[in-house]
């Protein structure tokens, strides 16, 4: 018990917590206080990510926990806990940081105020299509994610900067002349989900038939084609 209360007496005369309402429930509280006087491994909080990512994607998020997580990547439970408050904070955390470099690849080279929606939308697709080839997984993850009651913590922020160009895409787009006005979701239905759908596609053994289909630059460029036509007034 003295040792307790002799640790407790020299956190709460720490400079950092000097305002004398530190609380100990139990070790796991211990240890995720001591966060205050760690370095951050930025190695290790990668390895975590990926980890995660790698088991919601095989076993959802059901199946997923910091004991599980812990194994897999060769360090203790009290270590995860550390950088995470608990189990939803670890998750959201990486369903963040997922979707920051989604959103950054997506973005690349795009110009929302001085292309035209022929050459936005292209370079749309073409980073959307690039991403999911080179992050598979990280789009398998989002997917689960985007129907768990977690997904509203992640895109409350994230999504600002994201939403903010590509509304200012459309809105410049109208104003030339070159779109035809329409709802968010009759948009995105007609400008994204026909490449998300070839995708698809590409990602299963087989499409109609017996048939696999396979994603070509030749391929995309013919339905991308099609959208603009039906996107123009």
């Amino acid at each position: 018990m003295g040792r307790t209360n002799s640790w407790k007496g020299a956190l709460q005369r720490a400079p950092f917590l000097s305002s004398g309402k530190i609380y100990f429930v139990n070790k796991r509280s211990l240890t995720y206080l001591c966060i205050l006087m760690r370095t951050r491994d930025e190695n290790k909080i990668c390895e975590l990510h990926r980890r995660t990512v790698e088991m919601i994607v095989k076993d959802g998020l059901d199946g997923f926990g910091v004991n599980k997580l812990a194994k897999a990547a060769g360090v203790s439970p009290a270590t995860i806990y550390i950088y995470y408050k608990d189990r939803e904070d670890l998750i959201v955390q990486t369903a963040i940081r997922v979707t920051e470099r989604m959103l950054k690849e997506s973005l690349e080279g795009f110009d929302p105020d001085n292309m035209s929606l022929e050459e936005g939308l292209r370079n749309q697709w073409q980073n959307r299509a690039r991403h999911f080839f080179n992050n598979p997984l990280d789009t398998q993850f989002m997917e689960k994610m985007r129907y768990s009651h977690l997904y509203d913590k992640v895109s409350k922020d994230v999504y600002n900067t994201f939403k903010e160009m590509m509304g200012r895409f459309c809105r410049n787009a109208i104003k030339r002349g070159e779109l035809i006005p329409l709802s968010t979701e009759v948009y995105w239905s007609l400008a994204y989900a026909p490449l998300y759908q070839l995708i698809k596609f590409h990602s299963q053994d087989k499409t109609f038939g017996d048939k696999k289909f396979v994603f070509t630059e030749e391929a995309m460029e013919e339905a991308l084609q099609l959208v603009l036509k039906a996107l123009k007034p």
